[in-house]
């Protein structure tokens, strides 16, 4: 995308920033080489066209991303702030390495006056929610070691008056929130409702989701690990489905509206034959839906690997009327109808083969961060504590263009990332896997 399709990406600011950061005693040498400055910034757009190497349009205004990285001057005095830290909606890889880093930056490199650790997601914000304990260099040492999450977390709203009633109540002056794109909107809300009573609160948010479906966000954490680890899910299916003749291997992965895991494994592990994802819509009968295709590939090769997105397939009929049954879930999003169980049965029904099926979400969901997610998370963490510090509120820390950068939340929360299907990553999955381009009958 261009520049005028891009949002504004100003970050807000609760006031002047007038105490010297600490890190200017602890730095040996020229101070510059380390902070960043308040003008500096991320191109959004990178692909190079020629209005970018000689004069501008008068019609294509050029936008940029807020440069992360800790700043000289603070807007909180370290030594009478206090921060707290939540985690909501799902389990993710990563969660307790940014919840250490967050609290060792704060302690250790501020000096901030405490921190508390919030239980359970927006349920322990609330007054009668869980109490939150307040968090130690070593009561963090070792929880990034371990999968789940060390503070605890849940799914859905509460009442945002009495969010900001209970921060005020414990004087937090710095909120983290760290969560995907349900958790992004509350923040909003709840920044919004912070400015109406004119509070000085900064809330900065990290972006968890192993869906990696936020926009104007490279990367979120727990892709990585999550991709990764349903890598080896996809090679027992592989292994499964030669082991028999005919055979057929189903994984199915994360993914409710997007389809980055469930590409990217099948891209890793290399055996897939068929990516099913939200984003491209398929059929199933004749004369050009899937099963059709499968029917193909079992012939010219005696076994099938398909991989498939827990949201793909919600189109067909029967995934319909399941969902229609299912309702809504805790964060008020309809619940999914099976598509891998759906699967199973059809392909077995009408092609007379047994579908070795494998789910390894909730296995997944629960590891530990893989080595450079840790160091992704560690950094995440890090530029978060320096945007706070420095009064900025109203925004997410995040990568783009890969640099780390501030997008506000407006833009974060403006709708879904997803796959392209006219992208290269599709394109390059479309040629590994040697599946058509469309698995859809054409209707008159």
């Amino acid at each position: 995308m261009s520049g005028p399709t891009a949002p504004d990406f100003a970050i807000a600011r609760l006031g002047e920033a007038k105490y010297p950061s600490p890190l200017r005693a602890r730095i040996q040498g020229p101070v510059c080489r380390f902070f960043v400055s308040d003008d500096e910034r991320v191109l959004y757009d990178i692909i190079g066209t020629a209005w970018q190497f000689t004069a501008l349009p008068e019609h294509i205004e050029p936008r940029n991303l807020e440069l992360a990285g800790p700043r000289e001057w603070l807007y909180f005095d370290p030594s009478r702030t206090t921060a707290a830290i939540a985690t909501c909606g799902g389990l993710c890889p990563g969660m307790n390495n940014v919840i250490r880093a967050l609290t060792r930056t704060l302690l250790l490199q501020y000096g901030v006056r405490r921190v508390l650790g919030i239980r359970y997601g927006f349920a322990g914000l609330v007054p009668g929610g869980p109490a939150p304990i307040e968090l130690t260099v070593s009561m963090v040492r070792d929880i990034h070691q371990q999968g789940g999450c060390f503070l605890g977390t849940s799914r859905g709203p509460q009442d945002i008056g009495a969010m900001v009633d209970f921060l005020v109540a414990q004087d937090v002056q710095l909120l983290f929130l760290i969560g995907g794109d349900g958790t992004a909107r509350g923040a909003l809300a709840l920044c919004r409702e912070i400015e109406r009573r004119h509070l000085p609160i900064a809330v900065i948010t990290l972006p968890k989701t192993i869906d990696n479906d936020l926009p104007y966000v490279e990367k979120t954490f727990g892709l990585e690990t999550a991709f990764s680890r349903a890598t080896e899910a996809v090679r027992a299916a592989y292994a499964e489905a030669i082991s028999f003749s005919p055979g057929v291997g189903l994984v199915k992965l994360m993914g409710r509206l997007s389809g980055y895991i469930t590409v990217l494994a099948a891209l890793a592990e290399g055996n897939a034959d068929f990516v099913l994802i939200p984003e491209v819509p398929f059929d199933l009968e004749e004369p050009n839906g899937l099963l059709v295709h499968v029917r193909r590939r079992l012939h010219e090769q005696g076994y099938v690997v398909i991989v498939v997105a827990e949201g793909a397939g919600q189109h067909l009929p029967e995934m319909q009327r399941e969902r229609e049954q299912l309702g809504l879930d805790p964060s008020g999003n309809p619940r999914l109808a099976d598509i891998g169980r759906f699967l199973q049965q059809v392909i077995q029904k009408n092609l007379g083969v047994r579908v070795r099926y494998i789910d390894p979400s909730y296995e997944i969901r629960a590891q530990a961060a893989l080595p450079n997610e840790a160091v992704f998370c560690l950094q995440l963490a890090q530029h978060a504590v320096h945007a706070g510090m420095s009064g900025r509120t109203r925004m997410m820390v995040g990568l783009w263009n890969n640099v780390f950068v501030h997008v506000p939340l407006e833009a974060v929360t403006q709708g879904i990332k997803q796959v392209d299907p006219c992208g290269p990553l599709w394109l390059s999955l479309l040629e590994a896997t040697g599946q058509p381009h469309t698995m859809c009958n054409f209707r008159s």
